[in-house]
Order: C-alpha cells, then structure tokens, then sequence
C-alpha cells in the first residue's frame, strides 16, 4: 500500500536530486528518506530512483509516480481540513500565493475581515507571479492562488483543471514623469509613447507591454527592467523613461512625481483566484476565496 509520507518523500527526493537534500526539506536525516524510499519502493514492486552520479534520478515509474502524487497529497490535505472543520478541532489553515499588487492590496483588506469572522484560521502568505502560483497550486504547496491573466494575450492561461474565481478587471495605465508633455493628458495612445524610454515591469508584465507595443506598431526601447513596482515607478518619476502598469500595482505604491494617464484603447488584465476543486469545498479555503471577493468588489 503506497503511504502519504512515502509520496511527501519521493516528490522532495525529485525536487532536490538527493537523499540529503530531502531530507534538510523535511526536517529529517538522510538514513530516514532511503529507508522511506525503499519502503516505498517493495510497497510498488519496481524501482523508482536510480542514482547518477551525486544526484538520485526517477526512473518512469518513479515519474509516473510523483505525477500522481500532488493531486493525491493536495486531495488528502482537502480531506483532512475539511474533517478538522466539521469535527470542530480547528477552524483550518490556508496557504496562499499571491503576485506583489495583489499582496499589498486586497490580500491585507480580505485576511483583516477573515481574521474577524473567523479567528481560528490560519492563514501564510508567499508571492509567486503567475504561471508559477499555479503550478504551486498544482504541486500541492498552497491552498488558493490570487493570479491574473490579460484580455486578448498571445499567450492563455491553463486552468481547465482549476477552479477560477473571477474578482475584477484591472486595467492599465501609462506612468510618465509629472513634466512630461503628455502629463496632463486625459488618454493616451501607447503609439504616442513610441520614441520614449520604457521602464518594463515583471516578465509577465513585460512580455504584455512588447506585445502591445507590437500591435501599435512599434518595438519598445526598454532601458531599465524590474519586478519591484516601487523602483518602476521611481525611475519614471526621475525622469527615466516611461512605464505602463496595471492600476492596482499603481494604487499599491502611491508614485511620487509621476502622473498617471489611460490607456486608450483600454488594456486590461482579469484577477482571479485559484484553487483546486478538492480544495474549494474546505471551509477555512472557501471563507478566505469569500473575503478576497468581496476585497475586491470594494476595490473597484
């Protein structure tokens, strides 16, 4: 019979490529996993790990194996919080994964209120952009992912296999410096922007703007790129360059220097939320996806 733990212990293995290493993820020694591994491994009759040099590498069924294993373990987690839930031993935990914006935005706004109603829960919070936060969700590392995918993009999102819980439509702005000739424009056409500096956001982000830029007509001169929507907005307000950033990465940092103008036409991103369909009928996950809906119903 294949065990929870034995599968928690060959998906660590796989990740890290060796016994050691899982076993300094798990909080436990080496000698544990390769006892573990090899339990494991007589439970299915056929090996799963063959060793390469320093490094522990699955065999097919090894691969076959951690495919299954995060749907299993994500499936069991669901089980044993709902169970908790309804025999009343606690009120649950959620591990959520958010993008920076949303993080410093409706994640404060809907943890507050859900701390309130329920106080018992516990909630941790890391950042992940997407596709990484799904791919997190997918793995089993978190419970609800907050993510976002844009109108009309090349590239579209997989999340057949997920449950998507729409929140709201975040449109984009141009940031330019408070003196620039465009300053005191109501719109913009990103086309008008085509001879300035760029200041491009996170990769996704910045994969959207030459995208955009290209459907304009033109190819973005981009001098400066970071994931840090503050240091965006101060080299814009320093005079460096111009930017395009969704609104509520904009609400999240309060520019200095910098004034924003719409985009016309409009581009737009949706914000979503994620989680697995096991998942969904938690408790403590179905109170938290509930608080950052109505977050985001007073952020529009």
């Amino acid at each position: 019979m294949i065990e929870a733990r034995h599968l928690r212990v060959l998906r660590a293995v796989a990740a890290t490529g060796s016994f050691s290493a899982a076993g300094r993820e798990l909080g436990c020694t080496q000698p544990a996993v390769s006892q573990q591994m090899k339990a494991l491994e007589t439970s299915v009759g056929t090996p799963l790990l063959i060793r390469a040099g320093r490094e522990m590498r699955l065999t097919q069924a090894g691969e076959a194996l951690v495919r299954h294993a995060s749907g299993i373990l994500a499936g069991l987690t669901a089980a044993e919080e709902e169970v908790a839930a309804i025999a009343g031993l606690r009120a649950g935990r959620v591990r959520l994964v958010s993008f920076p914006s949303g993080s410093s935005t409706l994640v404060p706004t809907a943890l507050a209120a859900l701390r309130a109603a329920h106080p018992g829960t516990r909630v941790s919070l890391e950042e992940a952009e997407p596709p990484r936060s799904a791919e997190l969700l997918r793995e089993g590392d978190c419970d609800l992912a907050l993510a976002f995918r844009y109108e009309g993009a090349a590239v579209t999102e997989d999340w057949d296999d997920l449950v998507v819980r729409p929140l709201l439509t975040d449109r984009l702005v141009a940031l330019v410096p408070e003196r620039h000739r465009l300053a005191r424009a109501e719109t913009v056409a990103i086309g008008e922007l085509a001879e300035e500096p760029w200041i491009a956001g996170c990769p996704r982000c910045r994969g959207q703007l030459v995208e955009v830029c290209q459907g304009a007509g033109f190819a973005p001169r981009i001098d400066f790129a970071t994931d840090d929507y503050p240091a965006v907005a101060g080299l814009v307000g320093a005079g460096l360059g111009v930017a395009v950033l969704p609104q509520l990465a904009v609400e999240s940092v309060r520019p200095r220097g910098v004034r924003t103008v719409r985009l016309e036409p409009a581009v737009r991103r949706e914000i979503v939320a994620l989680t697995l369909p096991d998942l969904a009928q938690v408790p403590a996950v179905a109170a938290t996806l509930e608080q950052l809906a109505r977050a985001a119903g007073r952020a529009v």
